[in-house]
């Protein structure tokens, strides 16, 4: 067969060609008489484009060399062809390393942003193997766009050292990416920083680079091994005094709103000549109150309950049936206080949530700014929404539940997340060995009242 240096008008006197093309147009590659593997490859569309087959370790591989013409000619092309066989030969795949020479100089915001593309498309997985939620998404783009890419952006990947990670964990911590940023026509988002910030974002980016490491980007993950500060941030239980507040507080608002309700009523029943009863400033949507009672009553999260559905309650045998959550499907168990709170909510026709918003088929929204509002009426300013699901395992601690089974409520499946209320676990053992010790001691005193304790003899 001739060189391809030689193969200009093949296609016009090769009678095999002709006929191919009257067949219709297909993929076909000429093969170089010079260098074996080298060949050109003809597409249907007539483009060309050099190609090279190859062994390598016993498996047979292709990569491509370029383009006919831009700027490869074949003479050029035959000569990276031998520059790829002799590689091969050398022991180097001629293809990784051509992958390896493309990711040297990636950046660390070229990197987010292929990580980011991966996880939309749902091939990143969390701790729990699934897909990462779209409001977990929302947040992971937040640390990049605004500490990530500030910080380490302009670095190349390979470039990254463990020494970067810990300047990059302190400068989030003393605010350097503090920021006033405008999101929208109307919106602002203020970006403050802190050592909760910077380790959370800190593990994202472990991650991130664990991303990198699976993509052959760079050997190892410069993250593992930073010492992070501990994050507090879910460390706020209610007391039993504030629990008691807060309860008085919703109580507050239901009767304010039933009496505005009343007062409408009678407004238009008299006629409607006065003014319509304002409502007063202490009155809450009784949805909304019912919603914040059941996050208090179950410790779920406030998404899991917010797009609860009737289809999901399964009254009889006192589970929410959730097909899907943070960690996956889940079980919620459901005490007869929740029991009675779910049963006096009505059921909307067309909504088919438990919870149902204003819009027709959609559930209730606005829940954090009744929650502002409770919260400072109960003079609980600092008090999340999320702590609700704090508080519900601290008192499970606190009255002696194990932390497996506050773990299994709570639908954690890392045991660590329930460790944190071990401190609480602990009280009633606390409590049990100062009513063992006291009455022990009180019988060794021969103290009035303190009865004697038998113990059965063991039997020869």
């Amino acid at each position: 067969m001739r060189a391809l240096g030689e193969c200009r008008h093949e296609d016009k006197i090769d009678p095999a060609v002709r006929k191919e093309r009257q067949a219709g147009p297909t993929r076909r590659v000429i093969w170089d008489s010079d260098v074996k593997g080298f060949g050109l490859r003809v597409n249907a569309d007539g483009s060309k484009t050099y190609v090279l087959k190859y062994l390598f370790r016993g498996s047979q591989r292709w990569i491509s060399i370029g383009k006919h013409g831009s700027p490869f000619t074949p003479d050029m092309a035959r000569t990276e062809a031998m520059k790829l066989l002799g590689q091969a030969k050398a022991g180097i795949d001629p293809a990784e390393a051509r992958k390896d020479a493309r990711t040297a100089g990636k950046t660390v915001a070229e990197l987010c942003d292929d990580y980011f593309k991966a996880a939309e498309a749902g091939t990143v997985l969390t701790k729990f193997d699934v897909p990462k939620k779209a409001s977990t998404l929302a947040t992971d783009r937040r640390r990049i766009e605004r500490h990530i890419k500030p910080l380490l952006g302009r670095k190349r990947v390979r470039d990254v050292t463990s020494d970067d990670i810990e300047d990059f964990l302190h400068d989030i911590a003393a605010g350097k990416t503090a920021a006033d940023v405008k999101t929208g026509q109307q919106g602002r988002a203020r970006v403050n920083g802190g050592k909760g910030t910077a380790t959370r974002t800190v593990g994202l980016l472990g991650g991130i680079f664990s991303f990198a490491v699976k993509r052959r980007m760079r050997p190892d993950n410069p993250v593992q091994g930073v010492q992070r500060f501990k994050d507090n941030s879910s460390g706020r239980f209610l007391s039993n005094g504030e629990l008691q507040t807060l309860g008085r507080t919703l109580a507050d608002a239901e009767a304010a709103w039933e009496n505005h309700e009343t007062a409408v009523r009678n407004w238009e029943t008299a006629g409607k000549n006065d003014k319509r009863p304002k409502k007063p400033g202490d009155a809450e949507n009784p949805i909304a109150l019912k919603a914040l009672r059941l996050l208090i009553l179950t410790g779920a999260r406030k998404s899991e309950i917010l797009t609860l559905r009737w289809a999901w309650v399964d009254a009889e045998r006192g589970f929410l049936r959730l097909p899907d959550s943070k960690s996956g499907a889940k079980l919620v168990p459901l005490g007869s206080a929740v029991l009675e709170l779910i049963s006096s909510l009505p059921h909307m026709a067309n909504n088919p949530h438990v919870f149902p918003g204003a819009k027709a088929g959609q559930y209730l929204v606005g829940l954090a700014k009744v929650w502002e509002r409770i919260r400072a009426k109960a003079q609980l300013p600092e008090l999340r929404l999320h702590d609700l699901r704090h508080s519900f395992a601290s008192a499970g601690a606190a009255g002696g539940d194990s932390l497996l089974l506050i773990g299994a409520i709570l639908g954690h499946k890392d045991p660590k997340t329930t460790k944190q209320y071990t401190h609480l676990a602990n009280d009633p053992v606390r409590a049990a060995s100062e009513r063992i010790s006291g009455r022990i001691s009180a019988i060794m005193n021969n103290e009035p009242g303190a009865e004697i304790v038998q113990f059965p003899t063991r039997k020869a």
